[in-house]
């Protein structure tokens, strides 16, 4: 309980001096994997719709938690700005630790921790303090989810290529000084749209390890593609959420509808719907893909296998899932432009100059021609046409978050 006091109070003061990367999204309220998501894909299709290509390269490090060496540490929380007793505390707490390793009741020796974080309630927030100053040391742009590290840039040219292998020096540079190693066989480049084909290498243990490439790479559990459309997360998610179904379907011989929503609700969806304004379904396919899964839900129901899926849906009292994404679209829209969400809102969106009527409200955002399906269909274009109707109801915050 102490740790969690200290941990928030340590946390409103980094927020409040602005001290954290707006590039780390990991463990800092107003920032999800859904926020380092869409603006990284922001950013990717947009890139893509102006003709350019990317090369981005996924970074893994070599047991983050358990290698933050606790002086080095120290010198960085003292850096943010919190020192006297709460230093001194934080101190006392990483000194004398040890550990013991359990197995079939045997204990293994006691061995002194020196270089860890993990099993500590403090333990996120001091590895974010540790990691805050990597994104100064490269020019291209990157997203931090706590270790979960990706670093792009747009490729025109070789020279482009070369400038990134460049950060990728600059990263074992900083390797090297804070001990904090990456795990170069884990570590991948993805190239999209392009054909280009530099080899890019990252030395570790004085030799240099080429990065494998890929085409398609899972993204803080989003499957991206060298293409960057949705279909195959679309088809995993229903593959798992479907898998789901089976179980309940083995362990449960009659439901009625209150059993039948709770389980949707609590085992199912969150398969369907995790940060899925990234990757929202287009093709007819993907669409309905998704939406057989709760077809086949509101089957389960004794007594509803007859009827349609739009009748069972209105007696179970649901929604679809495409009214589901849209309503989800909409909300994220509104904590966006609102600022509930700590991202830059000019980065999504480009408001309309024509004021305020009678007939709209002075939100309107403006509509931005695209070349690209897969820019089309990205979150931030998708959902002005549907934001900008929201004109029948002067007071947008009537938006319910449900």
């Amino acid at each position: 309980m102490l740790e969690a006091t200290i941990k928030d109070s340590m946390l409103q003061f980094l927020e409040e001096s602005q001290w954290l990367t707006p590039k780390q999204h990991g463990f800092v309220s107003g920032r999800s994997c859904l926020t380092n998501l869409i603006e990284a894909f922001e950013n990717w299709t947009e890139l893509l719709d102006e003709g350019h290509g990317i090369d981005i390269i996924y970074l893994d490090y070599r047991k983050a938690f358990d290698t933050v060496p606790h002086k080095r540490l120290l010198t960085k929380v003292q850096e943010a700005g919190i020192g006297g007793k709460v230093l001194k505390w934080i101190k006392a707490l990483l000194s004398d630790r040890e550990m013991t390793v359990v197995v079939n009741k045997q204990f293994s020796a006691w061995s002194p921790v020196q270089r860890s974080t993990a099993r500590l309630c403090l333990g996120p927030l001091l590895f974010l303090i540790y990691v805050n100053d990597l994104p100064d040391w490269i020019v291209n742009d990157m997203r931090m989810f706590a270790d979960d590290t990706k670093l792009w840039s747009k490729i025109s040219g070789l020279s482009d290529c070369v400038r990134l292998q460049a950060d990728l020096d600059q990263l074992r540079i900083w390797s090297d000084k804070w001990l904090l190693s990456f795990n170069p066989d884990k570590c991948k480049v993805m190239h999209v749209g392009h054909s280009y084909r530099f080899h890019y290498t990252l030395q570790q243990d004085s030799t240099s390890h080429r990065l494998l490439g890929t085409k398609e790479e899972r993204d803080l559990g989003i499957l991206v593609t060298h293409r960057l459309t949705v279909s195959s997360q679309c088809a995993e998610a229903a593959k798992k959420a479907m898998k789901v179904l089976g179980i309940i379907r083995r362990q449960f011989k009659d439901l009625d509808k209150e059993c039948v929503i709770t389980l949707c609700k609590s085992f199912v969806r969150p398969h369907l719907e995790f940060a899925i304004q990234a990757w929202s379904p287009y093709f007819k396919r993907d669409i309905a893909g998704l939406e057989k899964v709760q077809r086949r839900a509101t089957e389960f129901v004794k007594g509803f296998k007859s009827l349609g899926y739009g009748a069972r849906v209105h007696k179970l009292g649901l929604t679809t899932l495409y009214d589901r994404r849209l309503r989800g679209d909409l909300i994220e829209a509104y904590k966006i432009i609102t600022d509930k969400e700590k991202v830059k809102k000019e980065v999504f969106f480009e408001f309309s100059d024509t004021g305020y009527n009678l007939r709209g409200h002075c939100y309107k955002l403006a509509t931005i021609r695209s070349h690209l399906e897969v820019r089309r269909n990205f979150f931030s274009q998708r959902v002005v046409g549907a934001w900008n109707l929201l004109a029948t109801t002067p007071d947008i915050y009537k938006i319910k978050y449900k």
